[in-house]
């Protein structure tokens, strides 16, 4: 068996190590961290390495040092949004060990005696602030990492602009250190500078009318800027139920339009990715706004259509298609690039798409559905149903003879 030679070493704002901890740190050849966690760590003699830029060159450096005793200095715990995670896909299990320290969400909690399994953890480091709109709702409690002293006024104005902005705010700065200083203030008053190392404390409290959009796929059709030309609302859940979102996984949308398929995947579990193909200029710049403005900032769409751009993308766990149906050769482009248990769904509006999902269905299976739709509008002084144009869908599971 290998014996570790890569260390993780979590150092917290005290400093505090274990023995087995400072017994690696004095004996590491290398050693990287910041200049804090090298103040932190105290003295040791081992070759001081600052993380290089890019970041990702980092791992071939450490690849070249394998078998040298490599000590990596960290805050708090490695493997909760830290480099713990990244590095356990790239070194086997036998050459890493891992000392945490208290991570800045425990502390974070026990400051302000929230029960950690009730609190949303989030990480805003290095990503875009927006992205904290996903987990807005009505008594949701919220510690998000940070990026830098200016996030907080940038949470503030999102919050405002959300209909959030009574939310109480609580910035807790170096936590366990001798410079630890807690301030809050709502949103709507926030001004108070802050230190760039703070852990972000939210108490979301809507303001009086204003409607939160929940997870649950089949958000309201004028949560999304579109040009009429969309998956709508309840056809919208329907389909998002067949392609059953789970955390981390990627699905392909084929033709986008302005994105609400891939959107309200990727906000329906954590770490949901999307790649959406979509040829027009104009639908482009509406996915990306609505994805910015509903908190998946992260959605990839590219100038592309289907088939010919699918060799490209990597391998994903559910397919829609819910444009270009009838280019040669879709169908079977889909299908071939899932693996089995992966998810694909067609929606169809037109004589001409129904009769290629009509001929999906016969030779791969799963299972054809339609969906008619009628609301209620007014018809001069009184009320009417007014339909929409029927959607028929194709859902299946590769691999599987079950319905969904």
């Amino acid at each position: 068996m290998t014996a570790p030679w890569l260390s993780l070493i979590g150092i917290g704002e005290d400093g505090n190590l274990s023995e087995a901890a400072r017994s690696l740190l004095a004996n590491a050849k290398v050693v990287y961290g910041s200049e804090r966690h090298f103040a932190l760590g105290g003295v040791f003699e081992g070759e001081k390495r600052t993380w290089p830029s890019p970041f990702s060159n980092v791992y071939d450096e450490l690849k070249a040092l394998a078998g040298i005793p490599v000590v990596i200095l960290a805050t708090g715990d490695p493997q909760w949004y830290g480099i713990g995670s990244t590095l356990v896909r790239r070194f086997a299990r036998e050459e890493m060990q891992i000392f945490p320290a208290p991570s800045a969400f425990q502390l974070a909690a026990s400051r302000m005696h929230w029960p950690v399994q009730d609190v949303d953890c989030i990480s805003l480091h290095g990503r875009p602030v927006e992205n904290l709109r996903c987990f807005l709702y009505p008594g949701a409690r919220i510690l998000a990492l940070t990026s830098n002293s200016e996030t907080p006024q940038r949470t503030a104005d999102i919050l405002a602009d959300a209909g959030f902005g009574r939310t109480r705010m609580t910035v807790l700065e170096h936590l366990g250190g001798t410079e630890e200083r807690i301030a809050s203030a709502t949103a709507e008053n926030w001004q108070a500078e802050v230190a760039d190392f703070h852990t972000l404390a939210l108490e979301v409290t809507a303001d009086q009318g204003t409607r939160f959009l929940p997870r649950t796929p089949g958000l309201p059709d004028d949560a999304f800027r579109h040009d009429g030309k969309m998956t709508k609302r309840e056809v919208r859940a329907t389909t998002l139920a067949a392609l059953m979102p789970h955390p981390s996984a990627l699905l392909w949308d084929i033709g986008a339009g302005c994105g609400s398929i891939g959107i309200e995947w990727m906000r329906a579990a954590r770490n949901a990715k999307a790649i959406g193909l979509e040829p027009h200029g104009e639908r482009r710049a509406m996915a990306l706004g609505n994805a910015l403005a509903l908190g998946v900032a992260e959605l990839e769409i590219r100038d592309a259509c289907a088939p010919e751009a699918l060799d490209d993308l990597p391998q994903p766990d559910a397919i829609f298609i819910g444009g270009g149906l009838t280019a040669d050769g879709i169908i079977e482009g889909c299908h071939n690039a899932l693996q089995p248990g992966g998810r694909l769904v067609a929606n169809a509006v037109t004589l001409e798409g129904e009769a290629i999902l009509l001929r999906a269905w016969q030779h791969f299976g799963g299972e054809l559905s339609r969906t008619s739709i009628q609301r209620a509008s007014p018809v001069g002084d009184l009320t009417g149903w007014r339909p929409l144009m029927p959607v028929t869908q194709w859902a299946l599971v590769k691999g599987s003879q079950t319905t969904l």
